[in-house]
C-alpha cells in the first residue's frame, strides 16, 4: 500500500510512505513528476539506489515495515527525504572517506558502488545520526530556464 500526502496549493512538496518493496517504478515516478525532463533518467538512478538500499539494507524487505519519503523545492532546489525502520548504516564501508571525486565507478565493492552513485547523482547526500535517514539534494542553476 502507498500512502500519498500533497500539500492542496500545488507539489511544492509532500510524502509518500510504502512497505519495503523492490516495486519502485509508481513511486519513483511521484518523486520526479516535478523535475525538468533533462533530469529525470539521472535523479531516477540516484533515487532508486537510495530507495532499493532503504528496502533491502535498511527494512530488509519486511513488508511490515515502511519507507517514508518527503520531498520539496526549496528555489533551485529539490530534496528527497528517505527514512527507514531499520538499525541504522555508517557510510563508511569500504569508502574510506566522501570525496569520491578521484574515484572510478569500478573500484567499488556493492556497497561502494551504492555511495559512488548518490555522490555522483546528488548535490547534497547526508545521513541523520542514527543512519535511518538519508537527505538528498539536486540544486539547478536556474529552475526557471530548466523548465522552459
Amino acid at each position: 500500500m502507498i500512502s500519498i500526502s500533497l500539500r492542496p496549493s500545488g507539489r511544492k512538496c509532500g510524502t509518500v510512505s510504502f512497505a519495503s518493496t523492490l516495486h519502485l517504478c509508481p513511486i519513483l515516478d511521484l518523486l520526479l513528476a516535478d523535475v525538468p525532463l533533462k533530469w529525470q533518467p539521472e535523479l531516477r538512478l540516484g533515487l532508486q539506489e537510495a530507495l532499493v538500499n532503504a528496502a533491502k539494507h535498511g527494512n530488509n524487505l519486511d513488508p511490515s515495515k515502511i519507507i517514508l519519503v518527503e520531498f520539496f523545492v526549496l528555489e533551485d532546489q529539490y530534496w528527497w527525504v528517505i527514512s527507514d525502520q531499520g538499525s541504522g548504516f555508517v557510510p563508511d564501508c569500504c569508502c574510506g572517506g566522501s570525496d569520491f571525486s578521484e574515484y572510478n565507478i569500478s573500484e567499488f565493492d556493492e556497497c561502494g558502488r551504492g555511495l559512488y552513485i548518490l555522490h555522483q547523482v546528488f548535490d547534497q547526500v547526508n545521513w541523520n545520526h542514527e543512519g535511518t535517514e538519508l537527505r538528498l539534494c539536486k540544486q539547478f542553476k536556474s529552475r526557471s530556464r530548466l523548465l522552459r
